[in-house]
């Protein structure tokens, strides 16, 4: 039972016994891993409040393997033996309602994007550390913020939407349609029924959060930032084949 230690994010607890909690965690180089936090929930706790969603730690864990070496990573629950904090994003949002409900989805994401647990998704991990940092830091929106980070998100997993050309054809845009099952953006030839026709810079906003231009994004009309947080949203959630059950709560702009 070897113990290892990573740097991870808290993606989400819940309660275990009287006095445990179960952790699941992204890791810089273990992936997605499940542990089980001794007495965390106890007021005596050393570490109770780093092992909350949103922080970013150092942790420390033993590998568990009831079934036996042989069987599957994820069967494992490891034990959180050690941690400290490497920033407390978490605790530093969660009195703004909008902050908190950007992080509640970001970690949402996450753990939906690692569906395997011990696989390495190091991308995942440091466009997570990166959008909650950016959350923190409080100089952009966390709409925007939100919205860069679904993305990109959806572009390590291979679910990138077409922007720059149609997702059908591949001809240039811009293209002023966008259809989500189709894959992206379309050009009046190839545009398929129940396509929608955004607002006017739409399709540029996400381009421009995909890509980080936070110059174009920050000029964006509110118009074309409602409109690419219901398209964001859309074909995020298409390719999940899943709600995301904390997005009804996120505030929109």
């Amino acid at each position: 039972m070897p113990l290892y230690r990573d740097e991870a994010v808290v993606l989400r607890v819940h309660k275990l016994g009287e006095a445990d909690r179960i952790v699941s965690l992204l890791t810089r180089r273990h992936g997605r891993v499940r542990a089980v936090g001794r007495g965390v929930r106890r007021t005596t706790s050393k570490f109770g409040a780093r092992l909350e969603p949103g922080m970013h730690v150092d942790v420390q864990l033993l590998t568990r393997n009831p079934q036996g070496a042989d069987a599957p990573a994820q069967r494992r629950l490891d034990t959180v033996t050690q941690t400290e904090t490497i920033a407390s994003y978490g605790a530093q949002l969660a009195a703004d309602y909008a902050r908190w409900t950007a992080v509640s989805a970001i970690c949402e994401t996450a753990e939906r994007l690692t569906p395997e647990e011990g696989e390495p998704a190091l991308r995942l991990y440091l466009l997570v550390v990166g959008a909650l940092r950016t959350l923190a830091e409080r100089e952009r929106e966390p709409g925007s913020v939100l919205d860069a980070f679904f993305l990109r998100a959806m572009s390590t997993a291979g679910w990138e939407p077409a922007l720059r050309g149609c997702a059908v054809c591949g001809t240039p845009g811009p293209h002023e349609s966008f259809h989500v099952a189709a894959g992206g953006a379309v050009c009046s030839g190839c545009r398929p029924a129940g396509s929608v026709h955004p607002p006017a810079g739409t399709i540029a906003l996400m381009s421009a959060l995909l890509e980080a231009d936070w110059t174009t994004a920050d000029a964006a009309s509110p118009e074309a930032r409602r409109a690419a947080n219901g398209l964001v949203a859309a074909h995020l959630q298409w390719h999940l084949e899943r709600a995301l059950r904390s997005l009804p709560l996120v505030e929109r702009g």
